[in-house]
């Protein structure tokens, strides 16, 4: 019986431009598992009453280390896998170019624009007891202060097929293209 090279379909972008919720919806379509780094390290905190995300936070490296560890895992089990993070190419690539040896990679990056993004923290801030594992305080006052800028996001540099999708209203392309970029041959997307 043939057997397919696990799926790697990882989400990434800026905080807050609907990277987990799209992970969850795709990974319910394909039947797979979704490991989002947020649910890692928010798992981390409930050990750790005193946690304090902002700043040098020390609970990033060992959700960073829990998350690829993951990852590999299930892809190494041969389990095709949605993956989510915020990280930027000099975060996401050294943890996802190994696994390129034995998954066949897919990239989606989610954009929204950055006053939808400033929206969308100050509610989930407010909103969110799950978030206390995130500096959403501190991520706003560096966008209000412009030291952060959610525009200068670094994506991911490796070769592996790429799909931008706006996650402003819905998202654009549609979940059905999305899916279909997911789950195309790797041999047909330079037909495409």
């Amino acid at each position: 019986m043939p057997v397919r090279t696990p799926l790697l379909a990882v989400v990434s972008g800026p905080p807050a431009t609907g990277k987990t919720t799209l992970a969850r919806e795709l990974a319910q379509h394909l039947g797979c598992p979704a490991i989002l780094r947020d649910e890692i390290k928010q798992g981390m905190v409930m050990n750790h009453p005193d946690h304090d995300p902002n700043g040098d936070d020390p609970l990033n490296i060992p959700a960073l280390e829990a998350f690829f560890a993951t990852v590999t895992v299930l892809l190494r089990a041969g389990t095709s896998v949605v993956a989510e993070a915020a990280f930027q190419d000099r975060l996401w690539r050294p943890g996802l170019e190994p696994l390129t040896t034995f998954a066949e990679l897919r990239i989606i990056r989610c954009i929204t624009p950055a006053p939808t993004i400033a929206r969308r923290i100050t509610e989930r801030a407010r909103h969110d007891s799950h978030r206390v594992a995130h500096g959403d305080k501190a991520l706003l006052a560096d966008m209000d202060a412009g030291v952060y800028d959610p525009d200068q996001f670094v994506p991911i540099s490796l070769d592996a097929p790429n799909l931008l999708v706006d996650t402003s209203d819905g998202y654009t392309p549609c979940m059905q293209e999305i899916q279909r970029f997911l789950l195309r041959p790797e041999r047909e997307e330079g037909a495409s």
